[in-house]
């Protein structure tokens, strides 16, 4: 079963030119998947102008993916870390309540185009922590390359959920098969490009849920970027059971 979000369905939040499109984090609080999809909470996408900042407060523990697309992004958090994220790194970064973390565009020039996502139900005693690996353009080319994962395999970072995810990077034409394992589901978005999957065509913001499938499979149809999460589908998060409503 396959669930599709357009770009356009994103919530747009724009304010002193900075730009956030959240995939979830909806409004309206009965629709289908307002509350994030499986472990998966949130998924902003972000375009910064020079300066530009996203503030940030953690209301409850939390881990914190921070993936730079473009442009550099400067970290600061109140236990006085500071560091600077550039274009093709990515963060992990486990935080506890009443954290707070501002995280703002390095340049003074050219705008940074960010992504972040947040995964639900962190457990609280988990330490605070980061830590951040780049993952070059060769390494995601044509293969979905782990970026983090619960046993950081394959240098990958180090999440405390039982969630993967992949970034890919193809050329017009190539194909690309995630098999899924039982009791697995995935959520799939599309940071640059247009695919094929399935029977739907995805573009630039669109995003795809899938549960009760045996592969995530697709084709680029220009060149494209995506990141793919496989995250655990069970009765209790109700992944199944929110598509067959959203289809029914």
């Amino acid at each position: 079963m396959i669930w599709i979000r357009r770009a356009q369905a994103r919530r747009h939040d724009r304010r002193r030119k900075r730009q956030v499109w959240r995939t979830f984090d909806l409004p309206d609080r009965t629709a289908s998947f307002a509350d994030g999809f499986g472990t998966l909470e949130t998924l902003d996408e972000t375009r910064l102008p020079p300066g530009g900042e996203i503030p940030g407060q953690t209301q409850d523990a939390a881990e914190i993916i921070t993936y730079v697309r473009e442009g550099a992004i400067a970290c600061v958090d109140s236990t006085g870390h500071s560091g600077v994220i550039r274009a093709g790194e990515f963060e992990r970064m486990t935080a506890s309540r009443r954290f707070r973390h501002t995280e703002a565009n390095a340049s003074r020039t050219d705008w940074a185009h960010v992504f972040q996502i947040r995964l639900h139900r962190s457990d609280p005693a988990c330490e605070l922590a980061r830590e951040h690996k780049r993952f070059s353009t060769a390494e995601r080319r044509g293969v979905f390359r782990i970026v983090a994962s619960p046993d950081a395999r394959t240098g990958s970072l180090h999440l405390h959920q039982d969630t993967q995810l992949y970034s890919a990077i193809l050329e017009p034409g190539q194909h690309l098969v995630h098999e899924l394992a039982r009791g697995r589901a995935a959520w799939l978005h599309v940071v640059l490009g247009e695919i094929t999957l399935d029977d739907h065509v995805l573009t630039a913001g669109d995003g795809a849920g899938l549960a009760a499938e045996r592969a995530v499979s697709l084709t680029a149809r220009q060149v494209t970027e995506i990141l793919l999460f496989d995250l655990v589908s069970t009765d209790d998060n109700s992944v199944v059971h929110a598509l067959q409503q959203r289809s029914a």
